[in-house]
């Protein structure tokens, strides 16, 4: 049963959404659970993680409340301030749930591209660590120099790059990010998902557009710590869910692969049966 490893659901009327406005028109509007089920269905996809949009822990709360009601959304990864001197106490009190997974920090947005480095996150790091939880760092380019070092700081943190580290496919940035995350890759306890890749190509993008990124992506990382991830209903800026995982899947057979590998249970070992 393929998970999907990445999606979002928000309901406006919440209220913490800070990035979401009017002029993303598409995504203006809630997202909830009943919108997704059909496209699973129909892709064939048995289960998703819900992943934060928001950086509280209020809709942590929410995601996981969805979570109880549908058993198909089988982990949430949600957030948590890591640099404040509450953040162990939060994770042991959200830890609770059985549904929390992994925790997100929203990185791509923190004006310090050097926050990960930060000594007072040590003790959050820790807290994930004692409780399982998978660090899902949602990088770009310019991030994955301290990525390496703060690897090195936490060596026993299970970490998984969300999006590919954004690669700039729209500028033809190709060689700024491919060596980089090559040295990522090496370390063993790092999983990749093959998510929001359409989101970072241009407006009229091709699958050709796309390749060079994936081909690398599959090259650099074993096949054993490869995810697929929609970033739905993100992807909706772009393209739609029946287009994304067909893309995912050539790529994969003109790799000689049989199917999209589901290897989310080994990134994040609370996902639940």
């Amino acid at each position: 049963m393929l998970i999907d490893t990445h999606q979002h659901f928000w309901k406006l009327d919440r209220g913490d959404y800070g990035w979401l406005t009017s002029e993303l028109a598409p995504l203006y509007r809630d997202f909830m659970p009943a919108d997704l089920k059909p496209l699973l269905d129909a892709a064939g996809v048995g289960g998703t993680i819900a992943v934060q949009a928001a950086d509280t822990e209020a809709e942590t709360e929410f995601l996981l409340s969805l979570a109880d009601r549908h058993d198909w959304i089988r982990g949430v990864v949600g957030w948590v301030d890591l640099a404040a001197p509450t953040a162990a106490a939060s994770i042991a009190r959200l830890s609770r749930h059985s549904g929390l997974v992994g925790l997100r920090p929203m990185i791509q947005d923190i004006p310090d591209d050097e926050w990960m480095l930060r000594p007072e996150l040590a003790d959050g790091i820790a807290a994930m660590v004692q409780h399982d939880l998978t660090f899902d760092a949602l990088v770009m380019p310019r991030h994955l120099d301290n990525l390496r070092t703060f690897l090195a700081t936490y060596p026993a943190l299970r970490v998984v790059v969300d999006h590919c580290a954004k690669p700039e496919i729209r500028n033809d940035r190709f060689e700024n990010w491919a060596g980089k995350l090559q040295a990522i890759a090496a370390d063993g306890r790092v999983f990749c998902k093959l998510s929001g890749l359409v989101t970072e190509a241009a407006a009229e993008w091709h699958a050709a557009d796309l390749e060079p990124y994936i081909r690398h992506v599959m090259r650099a990382f074993p096949e054993n710590r490869l995810l697929f991830g929609s970033d739905w209903p993100v992807l909706n800026l772009a393209s739609d869910y029946q287009c994304w995982i067909d893309l995912v899947k050539r790529s994969h057979a003109e790799a000689g692969r049989d199917a999209i590998p589901d290897n989310a249970a080994a990134a994040y070992p609370r996902l639940r049966s």
